[in-house]
């Protein structure tokens, strides 16, 4: 059996720095197809029935089973459902290899629909965008879990697609209470190509944008625990047989890209001081999916850990 492709140094660098990695269309068509007949359509809008009413019988109906967590992930779709082929997909098995290692196991998944302002009109509610939060955050372990979001169908700027704060997943805040903060800078909303993937680290800032197309937006949520440590599940023969050691502050010529450059690129959210909390954490987090507890970009790591600071 081939194994896999797994994903290399720069890859691994671009989750850990942003707490998430993009893959637009990749997903065939045809599986976009059978995924949404699964998933079935919502009824159309009726007088007085709440929106909620609707998205309950759409739940209800769709072919997409109800699975205890602890489930290990091959055994969590039926053969030959589209959830079961998307993530037989080559690439899909290589990025969770290589950001949770083998055997995964399934914690949640659900389907999220937004509807258009003609269910919110024929039923009452407010019609407003999902608050900015955290999936479940409730520990701090310095591993994580994984979460596909799945795109079957395209998605446009008015159908008011899922947003998301790159660079926010380590910071260690109450998962909900981020709600109040909005319009972050450097936000991005997914507007894609029908079957794109987004693989988000469980911590990413993120949250539904407001439909004001005339369709339903649908995406689908699997989350997945690691069952063994995070450490060296990716392709370690593209790491360089140095570190790259480069200048800092003070810089003339242009710097290659490097696993050290992506780590410390800062988002555009980032205070001048505590932004710099964030390489801390990233070269932390490398540390681990590196197997190497000596790495260390810009010398940050080796400042805070320089014993003659302690003597």
């Amino acid at each position: 059996m081939t194994s896999p492709p797994l994903l290399g140094a720069l890859d691994m660098a671009r989750f850990t720095a942003r707490g998430f990695l993009r893959f637009d269309g990749v997903v065939p068509d045809e599986i976009n197809a059978q995924f949404l007949a699964e998933a079935g359509e919502a009824d159309y809008p009726q007088p007085g029935r709440r929106m909620m009413q609707t998205y309950g019988a759409l739940l209800a109906n769709a072919q997409i089973p109800e699975v205890p967590p602890g489930t290990p992930l091959p055994a969590t779709y039926a053969q030959g459902s589209a959830v079961e082929r998307l993530l037989a997909l080559p690439l899909v098995q290589g990025a969770i290899r290589s950001l949770v290692g083998p055997d995964p196991v399934f914690d949640h998944h659900f389907l999220h629909v937004t509807f258009p302002p003609a269910y919110y009109e024929a039923g009452g509610g407010e019609h407003v965008s999902q608050h900015t939060h955290q999936d479940s955050t409730i520990d701090p372990s310095e591993g994580f879990d994984l979460q596909i979001m799945y795109y079957p169908h395209q998605v446009t700027r008015e159908m008011g697609g899922t947003r998301f704060v790159p660079g926010t997943h380590l910071r260690r805040v109450s998962e909900v209470a981020l709600g109040r903060y909005q319009n972050i800078a450097g936000q991005q909303h997914m507007v894609c190509e029908a079957g794109t993937l987004l693989f988000l680290h469980n911590g990413l800032w993120h949250g539904g944008g407001v439909n004001h197309s005339e369709r339903t937006r649908t995406m689908f949520k699997i989350r997945m625990n690691p069952s063994v440590p995070q450490v060296r599940q990716w392709d370690v023969s593209t790491l360089p047989a140095e570190p790259a050691q480069r200048p800092i502050f003070f810089v003339k010529t242009p710097q290659p890209e490097t696993v050290e450059s992506i780590l410390m690129s800062p988002e555009p959210w980032f205070e001048q001081d505590t932004g710099r909390l964030e390489f801390v954490n990233r070269i932390k987090m490398w540390r681990r999916l590196a197997g190497d507890p000596t790495f260390d970009a810009d010398h940050w790591m080796t400042r805070l850990e320089n014993p003659a600071r302690r003597a």
